[in-house]
């Protein structure tokens, strides 16, 4: 032991250095170790929050059952929560019908017995109405078809009386032989002709038609001359008048004795 350090000694040269090595190839290293791969640790992933509503919208909130129409489902990545602007105007088209119909409701029974009291009496009145139209028969209410028009002094010679004309639609005319009496009505359209005294002439306001003093038809459409009624003396002298009885000139008629009243 002593002799292996004395020759390490004698070796080693004076002031410590170490001899350099022999040159040549350097020893082979030893290999070191695979190390195996390392699988980073897993991290936590936070889920993104929900899209936001849009900027400047309202805050958005999500519909309970019996508040309003709940949404469908919507696709993934939208909400299913509705604004309350937009609830508001989903809900605003139900809730007045829903008055109105509460109030149509409350009120039928204030307005229904008041209306159906009034058709019931309405019914009733025109019920009445036609019984008593059918008691009474149709009648045409016309002036007396005869009628006595005075004592025969009561006439001027060569003039026409107007004063029945309005009342029972007559004119009577006296000339030197006698009376007749001229049915105021046109042979044309059954207008009411007027007697001018200063064109000492009939003239019918509607078309024109003209008739002398006598009734003969002389101007306008007029086909014929005006008709006569029958005319004689009553039981008490005055004159009577009876328009139910006709004479036509075209006929023959004015000849008859019942058409010209002789004094």
């Amino acid at each position: 032991m002593a002799d292996e350090k004395d020759a390490a000694a004698e070796a080693t040269p004076p002031g410590g250095a170490k001899p350099p090595a022999a040159a040549g190839p350097p020893p082979p290293q030893p290999a070191a170790p695979a190390t195996p791969p390392v699988n980073p640790a897993p991290r936590a992933v936070t889920p993104a929050p929900p899209p936001g509503p849009p900027i400047g919208s309202p805050p958005m909130t999500r519909l309970e059952p019996g508040t309003g129409a709940t949404p469908a489902a919507q696709p993934y990545g939208r909400s299913n929560t509705i604004g309350p602007g937009i609830v508001s105007a989903t809900t605003a088209g139900k809730a007045p019908a829903a008055e109105r119909e509460g109030v149509s409701r409350r009120s039928f029974m204030k307005w229904s017995l008041p209306v159906g009291w009034v058709a019931f009496s309405a019914a009733c009145a025109s019920s009445l109405v036609a019984t008593a139209r059918f008691l009474f028969p149709n009648v045409l209410f016309e002036p007396p078809q005869s009628f006595k028009a005075g004592f025969p002094g009561e006439y001027n010679v060569g003039e026409v009386d107007v004063r029945w004309k309005d009342a029972y639609g007559v004119w009577i005319v006296r000339n030197p032989e006698g009376f007749y009496a001229l049915i105021a009505v046109c042979t044309h359209l059954g207008c009411s002709p007027n007697w001018l005294p200063a064109e000492n002439k009939f003239k019918c306001p509607c078309h024109g038609s003209g008739f002398y003093m006598t009734g003969v038809n002389f101007e306008g459409p007029a086909p014929r001359p005006l008709e006569r009624a029958r005319i004689v003396l009553a039981d008490d002298g005055q004159i009577l008048v009876d328009k139910s009885v006709k004479f036509q000139s075209e006929k023959g008629e004015w000849t008859k004795p019942e058409a010209f009243l002789k004094v």
